[in-house]
């Protein structure tokens, strides 16, 4: 509450970037000070019935942060302090790129919604490498989103994402192949069924390969798609999944739509919205998928996630974990701390004794 009518007021009188900036910033400045301690005191909540085991990795609860909080690598200690159960970090691009000019984000309070274009603003896959390598291991599974350079071509995009996976292939305990953020021109190409198998059968020989040469398990792979797809669209990408054995599918990325929404500014930006207007779409993305492939395939849920109802639907329509961004911009950082507490009141008025049992419930 006290976020909500004090502190998210004030944040949003200014440039919502230079906010995002200074917030890494302050992180980042005291992950290494007994405040992590402090903040993991103030928004963890453990409980066995939240946890789950999915790809060989075990997540404490399955509320995640999203791509595109943290896209540099930046905040490894201090993200599980905030209650998240793993992190993704990225987009990471092959080579470095400053993105779209600013602005290039924008709140839209009477929809609940974010616009962004950022056009994967990136230091590299190198950079982010060295990053990953000095902060060590972090206390929660850390996947890796990887998207293409936009001054690579399309045809060449394969070589550009392999750079990228090569790179950061040490660290990364399961990599997400971006291939559906509206804000690169033609990235949406490469979901298309041809590209798309070319892309992920190259990274999942890639995979044999570093996984052979390291003696260890090869690396969850997963491809991240936008809520935008048509029917057919969607069985393409089902058809290559199955087909390559790809390891989870993340849904869903920002829309292109502006279906509904009342700011004025919507109307006037381009970019891909996030937030409550994506809540709808997402979960019904997350239904076809699970209509055909059930709990073979694991789906990672995301998309105007705000509470624990929200993230719930999503369990029920078939996603096995979820990922906030949005949410806690609007709702601040004790949104993941009330998700994970309000799954608990939910699973129990439904008589599951835990939320791996949920998964799906809608379509049993």
């Amino acid at each position: 509450m006290l976020y909500r009518s004090l502190v998210r007021p004030l944040l949003f009188k200014s440039d919502p970037e230079k906010i995002h900036e200074a917030g890494l910033n302050f992180l980042e400045f005291i992950q290494n000070s007994i405040l992590r301690n402090l903040l993991a005191k103030a928004f963890a909540h453990t409980d066995e019935r939240l946890e789950n085991e999915l790809f060989g990795l075990r997540f404490g609860n399955p509320v995640g942060l999203a791509a595109g909080f943290d896209k540099n690598g930046r905040l490894l200690k201090i993200i599980p302090a905030l209650g998240f159960g793993f992190l993704e970090v990225g987009t990471v691009t092959g080579r470095p790129q400053s993105g779209n000019p600013r602005p290039r984000l924008f709140r839209l309070p009477e929809d609940k919604a974010l616009i962004n274009r950022f056009g994967f603003n990136s230091e590299g896959a190198l950079a982010v490498s060295r990053r990953l390598a000095k902060a060590g291991k972090p206390e929660i599974p850390l996947g890796v989103n990887l998207g293409k350079t936009e001054r690579v071509s399309v045809t060449d995009a394969v070589d550009d994402y392999l750079f990228s996976f090569e790179t950061l292939y040490p660290f990364g305990e399961y990599f997400a192949v971006n291939v559906s953020c509206p804000n690169t021109p033609e990235l949406q190409c490469l979901q298309e069924r041809e590209p798309l198998k070319n892309l992920l059968g190259a990274l999942i020989r890639k995979n044999e390969q570093l996984a052979d040469k390291s003696g260890r398990d090869r690396k969850p792979i997963l491809v991240k798609i936008c809520p935008d797809l048509n029917p057919p669209q969607i069985d393409d990408i089902i058809r290559v999944v199955e087909d390559l054995h790809v390891d989870g599918i993340i849904a869903a990325n920002t829309t292109v739509s502006r279906h509904g929404l009342r700011e004025k500014t919507a109307h006037e930006e381009w970019g891909g919205v996030s937030g409550r207007p994506l809540t709808k779409m997402s979960t019904e993305t997350i239904v076809s998928l699970y209509r055909r492939v059930g709990r073979k395939i694991p789906i990672i849920g995301v998309g105007g996630i705000f509470n624990a109802e929200d993230a719930y639907e999503k369990i029920k329509a078939g996603a096995s974990l979820v990922q906030v961004y949005t949410g806690m911009i609007y709702e601040g950082p004790g949104v993941i701390k009330n998700i994970n507490k309000g799954l608990i009141k939910l699973i129990e008025r439904d008589g599951h004794s835990s939320v791996r049992e949920a998964i799906g419930a809608l379509l049993h």
